[in-house]
């Protein structure tokens, strides 16, 4: 099972509706993936495998932690489905 940490600036809203689509889209998928939620204040301590995040805040993270995502679109779950899937993809490798 992988840990996810997802996350916006503040760690309101928009990376709870983040979550919300990210946890539906491991659900639909059976994904194995678990995911946490906060602020990127409360992330430099998550020791997990991958961030879930807005694209804009990925580029202030990357290299940071082992595998960051960065959305676009926060509701359009068919590309988080797939940057999902890129992930699986080099994690089983």
């Amino acid at each position: 099972m992988y840990k996810a940490f997802v996350c916006c600036k503040a760690g309101m809203g928009s990376s709870m509706l983040l979550k919300i689509k990210a946890d539906q889209v491991i659900k639909d998928n059976n994904y194995p993936i678990h995911t946490i939620h906060g602020s990127v204040d409360s992330l430099f301590s998550f020791n997990g495998d991958l961030v879930i995040t807005m694209a804009d805040l990925k580029r202030e993270i990357d290299g940071r932690f082992p595998y960051v995502i960065g959305v676009d679109h926060v509701i359009d779950k068919g590309e988080l489905k797939n940057k999902l899937d890129v992930f699986l993809a080099q994690a089983d490798h």
